[in-house]
C-alpha cells in the first residue's frame, strides 16, 4: 500500500499555496505535484493509496475525485482521502486526529509493506527495486536518496552512512556537511512496523507525523538507505518551483520524465487543440491544449486554456490554466496562477531568482 503526504508545514510556496496543498500545485503544463508520486505508486502495482492531508484539501479532492484516472477507483482498496477527523481513539479535535484516522486506515488494509512518500518531489521511477532491498537486507526501512546535497535548500534530510549502506546520522538543514546523501521522502516499512510507530507517538503526545520522525528511529533501527539515481526535481520554495519549471524546457529532462515506458497519469480534460494565430511567434514552450496564442510566447509553460492576445510578449514564465493575456503586454519570469487576468498595456518583469507570482483569480 502507499501514503502520500500531501501537507508539509516546512514549506510554503506564497500566493501558490494559499488556495491549497502543496501537493495540488500546478506543475508541468497539465498535472498536479501529486500525479507524478501516484504515478510511480500505480506503475509499481500499488492498489490501496491513501492521502494524507492536513488543510486546504478541497483543490485536492476536486482533483482526485474517484482516483479513475489512476485506475483507483476499485470496489476493494483504491484511493482514500484522509482529512483529519475525530473517531473513537482521538479525545478532542485537537489531540491527533489525523493520526488517529491515519492509524484507522492503515489497520483497515492487510498489505504487508507500505511507501511513504512526501508531495514535494517531481520523478518518475517504480518501487520494485525499493522494495526487493527492504526485504533482502534485513532491514526495519529503507529510505529513497540522491546526491543533490543541499543545493535546493531547506527543508532537506542529509544522512551518513557506514558500508552495508545503514544510517548512522541524519541531519537536518545543515549549514556544512561531509555527506551529500540528500532524503528524497520516500521511505519503505512493514505495515505492522508503522502501526506500533505510530500508536508510540500517538501515546507520547507527538503530532508531527513525517519522514523526518521516521528517520530520527536511526539510533534504534536499522535504516538502509537506496540511492536512486534518475531525475528527480524538488520544490522547496518559489524559487526551486519556478526553476523545476523552467527545466522542462530541456529535452533531455521531458524524456527523463515522460518517456521512461511509465506513463504519469492526471485528471483528463477534454479540450480542442491550440490554435496559433498567423502573427504569433512561438519558441521553446511547452502549451497545453485549448490555448489562443496570438503574440509571442518564448521559453515558457503555459497550462490549459491560456490566451495570449496580439502584441503581447511572454518570456520565461510559467502561466496556469485560464489565465487571459490583454493586448500589449510584457511579462517576463512571470507565474500567473490559475485564472488570472492581465489587462491593456500591464508590464511584470521578476528574475530568475525572485518571479513575479500573481495569485489566483487576480486582476492586474
Amino acid at each position: 500500500m502507499g501514503l502520500i503526504l500531501a501537507d508539509n508545514h516546512k514549506i510554503s510556496l506564497g500566493e501558490l499555496s494559499k488556495p491549497r496543498a502543496l501537493a495540488a500545485i500546478p506543475f508541468g503544463g497539465r498535472y498536479r505535484i501529486i500525479d507524478y508520486m501516484l504515478s510511480c505508486m500505480v506503475n509499481s502495482g500499488i492498489k490501496s493509496v491513501g492521502i494524507l492531508t492536513l488543510n486546504k484539501y478541497k483543490s485536492l479532492m476536486d482533483h482526485l475525485g474517484t482516483g479513475a484516472s489512476w485506475d483507483l477507483d476499485r470496489k476493494n482498496f483504491g484511493l482514500h482521502i484522509l482529512p483529519p477527523y475525530v473517531n473513537s481513539e482521538s479525545t478532542s479535535t485537537e489531540d491527533g486526529e489525523e493520526m488517529a484516522g491515519l492509524l484507522d486506515f492503515i489497520r483497515s488494509n492487510r498489505s504487508e509493506y507500505i511507501i511513504l512518500a512526501n508531495s514535494n518531489i517531481v520523478i518518475n521511477t517504480t518501487f520494485n527495486d525499493f522494495i526487493e532491498v527492504l526485504k533482502s537486507s534485513g532491514a526495519d526501512m529503507t529510505v529513497m536518496y540522491n546526491r543533490d546535497g543541499t543545493k535546493h535548500g531547506s527543508p532537506n534530510f542529509i544522512f551518513e552512512t557506514d558500508k552495508k549502506r545503514m544510517i548512522t546520522d541524519v541531519l537536518f538543514n545543515p549549514e556544512k556537511t561531509k555527506s551529500n546523501r540528500c532524503c528524497i521522502g520516500v521511505i519503505a516499512l512493514k505495515r505492522t512496523l508503522l502501526i506500533d510507530l505510530i500508536s508510540e507517538m500517538m501515546s507520547h503526545g507527538d503530532r508531527n507525523f513525517g519522514i523526518y520522525s521516521l528517520l530520527k528511529k536511526f539510533d534504534t533501527m536499522k535504516i538502509r538507505a537506496y540511492e536512486y539515481k534518475g531525475l528527480v526535481l524538488r520544490i522547496n520554495n518559489i524559487q526551486t518551483y519556478f526553476n523545476a519549471s523552467m527545466q522542462l524546457l530541456d529535452d533531455r529532462v521531458r524524456a527523463d520524465l515522460f518517456w521512461k515506458g511509465t506513463p504519469v497519469f492526471t485528471k483528463v480534460k477534454d479540450e480542442a487543440p491550440t490554435l496559433y494565430y498567423d502573427a504569433c511567434d512561438v519558441k521553446n514552450a511547452l502549451v497545453s491544449d485549448g490555448c489562443r496564442i496570438m503574440g509571442q510566447v518564448e521559453n515558457s509553460i503555459l497550462f490549459r486554456g491560456v490566451t495570449v492576445s496580439k502584441n503581447s510578449t511572454v518570456r520565461n514564465s510559467v502561466i496556469m490554466q485560464d489565465v487571459h493575456i490583454s493586448d500589449n503586454c510584457v511579462l517576463d519570469h512571470v507565474i500567473l496562477d490559475k485564472n488570472a487576468v492581465i489587462r491593456p498595456g500591464t508590464q511584470l518583469v521578476g528574475h530568475n531568482d525572485y518571479p513575479v507570482v500573481i495569485d489566483k483569480g487576480a486582476i492586474v
